[in-house]
Formats: C-alpha cells, structure tokens, sequence
C-alpha cells in the first residue's frame, strides 16, 4: 500500500510503500520531550520502503538530541516534521510522521504511547533496525 505525506508547505514530501494487506496503521505516540512538543506519532515498515523528495534542501534543518543517533528532518519554511532517520552500520533508516499522511483517513491509524527513554544507544538501535523503514530514498526535485 501506497501513502504519500508531505510537511504543510511540500518542501519535504514522501512516498511511504507499506507491506501486507492490514487496513490499520500502527503508531507510536513517542513520549520524548521533543515529540511531546511538536506531536510526533511514527510508523514504519520493516519490510517497507521510503522515498523521500526535497523542494529546496537548503530549507530543511536536522535536529539531533539525547543520544544523537536520529535525525528529524524539520521543514525550514512550515516547521513540519515529517521523517525522522537514524544511520546505523552505514544504512539509512526512516520513521515517517502519520501526521503528513495525506488521503489517509484517520480512523485506519491506530495509536499506542512509546517510551523509549530507558533504552540503552545499543538497544535503541537495535530496535531501529528490527522495525524501521530500512530501504530510504531521498531524491531532490
């Protein structure tokens, strides 16, 4: 299944290609401070693939914190959040933010809290490469 997703202005858009058939998204409400601030809920794919395409790369910022080991990539010109990456063993891994989905009707997204401020950087990692998106694209226009 195809789901596309955009931050509010385009610059940074995406092409989220989801495998199996199950109607429901599932969701991570992350609890951190920084997704508690802006609204992050995350999906991803393990077996799925992400196509990321960027207007102007001149107007996106990444922010690191805690650990360092993702990247959220924050529109410059709308503030939107639309993926976070996390480079592990030289693969590039994504969560994308099912709050850019476009067409996507809410009801199919299902959201559960996410605390993953226990985790150790090794173990944090680890669950990053089981249940991200692990084929990442990213593609300038």
């Amino acid at each position: 299944m195809l789901i596309q997703g955009r931050c509010h202005c385009g610059n940074l858009s995406f092409r989220f290609e989801r495998t199996g058939d199950s109607p429901e998204i599932a969701a991570r409400v992350c609890t951190c401070t920084f997704c508690t601030k802006h609204g992050g809920v995350w999906t991803s794919d393990p077996k799925g693939s992400l196509e990321v395409c960027v207007q102007e790369p001149e107007r996106v910022s990444r922010y690191k914190f805690g650990t360092g080991t993702a990247e959220f990539h924050v529109c410059s010109n709308c503030g939107v959040v639309p993926i976070a990456t996390s480079e592990i063993e030289g693969r590039l891994y994504a969560v994308v933010s099912v709050n850019a989905f476009e067409g996507v009707d809410a009801s199919r997204v299902r959201k559960l809290p996410a605390d993953f401020e226990s985790e150790h950087t090794e173990g944090r990692l680890a669950r990053r490469t089981r249940s991200w998106i692990p084929n990442v694209r990213f593609a300038t226009a």
